[in-house]
């Protein structure tokens, strides 16, 4: 597992699955299509600036900003121009997360509740990410040392982005239920009329509003959860060829090409990211 001051920067412990971080020091050398988390996705603007599309929300952000992402919104980051900018990243599965905002008492639902902000300025966020990001990259940290460190700091950020509730427009309940149709049978041959039932909207007002809602789609919805399923595959060990079998990529270099666009980073390069490194036999 990468350290944060490597620029490839990538940290997961199977310990703590229900977290991952990234730190990359130019962010130039990665370029994003819109794409989704299943994850609660949160950044840090560490230097320059970029581009920042949460669903259809497009602004440039700088150094001290901290980008939100809810799972399922749509987004991407890119760079603004020629200038080099870096940024953390942290990925929070959003049950355990939940179960944080329960105990901080503002939240009573079983799931997740989204965030109604998309950028935040607020330097308490920035500090509790980048203090997050030390500890996890820390190769003298325990197991107990990282995992107080996330719950402190997502309990502090919870905390300060509770307050504002995720706007929700017309027919999104409805749109939902087209979404949620997608992510429970990404391994289907999904029709547009199981959307246009699943919704009961006509295929010309799903198409419509689905992008506006969600920022791609209902095909590329459907592409980008299949590369989720495949992501979290890989992560628990899966060859990169059965993880896109497994999700109906029968073809490897299309199953590249949208691994790539989603993540920014190839299934190879991830794969080698979250296998752990074989130890080392002390004995002499």
């Amino acid at each position: 597992m990468a350290e944060a001051g490597d620029d490839r920067g990538f940290w997961y412990d199977p310990s703590l699955p229900f977290i991952e971080a990234r730190t990359v020091r130019d962010g130039r050398r990665y370029c994003f299509d819109p794409h989704s988390h299943e994850t609660f996705s949160i950044g840090a603007i560490l230097g320059g600036g970029c581009t920042y599309l949460n669903t259809r929300r497009k602004e440039q952000v700088a150094r001290g900003a901290v980008t939100i992402m809810n799972p399922g919104e749509v987004h991407a980051c890119n760079p603004a121009d020629a200038a080099t900018w870096s940024y953390h990243m942290v990925y929070v599965d959003a049950g355990w997360l939940a179960g944080l905002q329960r105990q901080n008492g503002a939240r009573t639902g079983v799931d997740f509740a989204a965030y109604g902000k998309t950028v935040s300025h607020d330097p308490r966020l920035f500090a509790a990410l980048d203090d997050l990001q030390r500890a996890l990259a820390d190769p003298a940290a325990d197991r107990l040392a990282k995992e107080s460190a996330a719950v402190a700091c997502l309990g502090g950020v919870d905390a300060i982005l509770s307050a504002s509730a995720a706007p929700r427009p017309v027919d999104d309940a409805r749109l939902r239920r087209a979404a949620d149709y997608i992510a429970d049978n990404w391994s289907e041959e999904v029709a547009l009329d199981d959307l246009c039932r699943a919704s009961g909207l006509s295929p010309s007002h799903l198409i419509r509003s689905f992008r506006q809602r969600y920022g791609l789609t209902p095909h590329a919805y459907l592409i980008d959860r299949r590369v989720q399923v495949a992501r979290g595959l890989i992560r628990r060990g899966r060859s990169i060829l059965d993880a896109a079998l497994e999700t109906r990529f029968f073809d490897q270099a299309h199953f590249h090409r949208a691994f790539k666009r989603a993540t920014a980073i190839t299934p190879g390069q991830y794969a080698r990211w979250v296998t752990p490194a074989p130890r080392r036999d002390s004995r002499r």
